[in-house]
């Protein structure tokens, strides 16, 4: 087999749809688009969701729930991922942004306990829970929330 003996199988593709290209095309005249009507106009058609005056279906269905503006955002720094330090070493938010370890120190960040740590390490995020607190205390460190 060569690359020009290549072709894909029979009747798995089929030839582009010319529309306006004469009666005997079976696609000429009015080119598949019925007679007259809004449909049939160039440009013609409606936008998406419009159900022809009816009440559209965005409209009739409950909206449930509600967005809190006031809600704090934080970026999530797992307890596993601070072993890359140096024992003794403190971890605050320019630190983590050093190691990669979140993107911007906008955000206020937040530790969480999933994994185990080896290495003391002084802590000062905005918000640590309660296990990731116990594990590090747990490991000779200090956990300051700021």
């Amino acid at each position: 087999m060569r690359l020009h003996d290549l072709a894909p199988e029979a009747g798995s593709r089929s030839a582009r749809k010319r529309v306006g290209r004469g009666v005997g095309s079976g696609l000429g005249k009015t080119a598949g688009r019925g007679t007259k009507g809004q449909n049939s106009r160039s440009g013609g058609g409606v936008r998406p969701g419009y159900e022809g005056g009816q009440m559209p279906l965005q409209r009739r269905l409950p909206k449930r729930g509600f967005t809190n503006i006031f809600k704090k955002e934080y970026s999530i720094v797992n307890l596993r991922d601070l072993n890359r330090f140096e024992s003794g070493a403190v971890v605050d938010a320019a630190a983590l942004v050093a190691a990669g370890l979140i993107k911007k120190a906008n955000k206020p960040v937040k530790l969480l306990g999933e994994g185990d740590i080896t290495v003391a390490l002084q802590v000062n995020l905005n918000a640590v829970s309660e296990s990731a607190k116990s594990k590090i205390e747990g490991a000779g460190g200090k956990v300051e929330v700021v």
